[in-house]
């Protein structure tokens, strides 16, 4: 099917109240200048450090299938990265995450900047109360500058008899790292074992990416593995940062599903890992990467 580029920028009073939190903590840039690994110089060859990582939270439950936001928080800020990227994120969901906004607390406990972009958005539970929303995040130690939630193929899981077609919730974000402007993308492609879905959602993610230059870092869940026949146009463009090691589920897990992958042209991965975690029902994937000025 033909899909057309769409998207909307997020609005600026919702991106302002999201980085609150990180906002109002005069520590946050120390912190992030001291434990980041982007808070250094040039690399060798003039390369700029930066780590990454993706993570599906599982809407905050653990691979024991228990809520426990705190769990999560501490497995995030183990991790040390300068962007994280965040699946299966509820924002006001429902009973399952106590109906709380997960990316903005977790952004606030770590004291990064935060955007959302919700895949489903849904009238609130009760009149003049916040709209139930499910979807990705972003959270980052650098400035978030602008930030869209594009629209590419989905089979909605809300509707009773699903056809795909476009839906938000392919987030992505501009942050400066020493000046340079990196593109961040996260993304959840769809689970089912019928691959069709997921082979539009990659053609709409590089129709996306193309426009944008510079360096490029997809994060997501893509429900499939690396040799997995539908994601090979990805690789044309995009070199996966391998760690070597499963994702899913937390719990002896046994295939990689969860990735990072960067341009080819402007960064390199320097190495990259799945820390052991049963904070959730998959594991981080976590790389070090290396930046090109040109």
């Amino acid at each position: 099917m033909s899909l057309r580029r769409r998207s909307s920028r997020v609005p600026q009073l919702l991106l302002a109240a999201s980085l609150l939190g990180a906002l109002l903590a005069p520590a946050a840039a120390a912190t992030s200048a001291r434990h980041s690994p982007s808070g250094g110089t040039d690399g060798a060859g003039g390369g700029l450090p930066l780590r990454v990582a993706t993570y599906n939270i599982h809407a905050g439950a653990g691979m024991d299938g228990a809520f426990d936001l705190d769990r999560q928080a501490a497995e995030l800020r183990s991790l040390k990265a300068d962007v994280i990227g965040l699946q299966e994120v509820d924002r006001h969901w429902g009973s399952r995450s106590e109906w709380r906004d997960l990316a903005g607390e977790l952004a606030r406990r770590l004291r990064m900047y935060v955007s959302f972009a919700p895949i489903y958005s849904l009238a609130p539970a009760e009149p003049g109360g916040p709209r139930a929303e499910y979807g990705v995040a972003v959270l980052s130690r650098h400035r978030i500058m602008s930030a869209e939630n594009h629209e590419i193929t989905r089979l909605s899981t809300q509707d009773p008899n699903p056809a795909p077609a476009p839906a938000p919730g392919f987030g992505e974000v501009v942050v400066r790292v020493r000046g340079l402007p990196v593109h961040v993308y996260v993304t959840h492609l769809d689970y089912r074992p019928d691959p069709a879905v997921r082979v539009a959602q990659v053609a709409d993610t590089r129709r996306i990416m193309a426009e944008d230059r510079g360096p490029k870092i997809l994060l997501g869940d893509l429900n499939a593995e690396p040799a997995a026949p539908e994601l090979a146009p990805l690789w044309r463009e995009l070199t996966d940062a391998d760690p070597g090691a499963p994702t899913f589920p937390a719990q002896d897990p046994v295939k990689r599903i969860d990735f990072v992958a960067v341009s080819k042209d402007r960064a390199g991965v320097r190495r990259a890992w799945v820390p052991e975690s049963l904070a959730s029902d998959h594991r981080a994937v976590v790389a070090d990467l290396l930046l090109r000025r040109r």
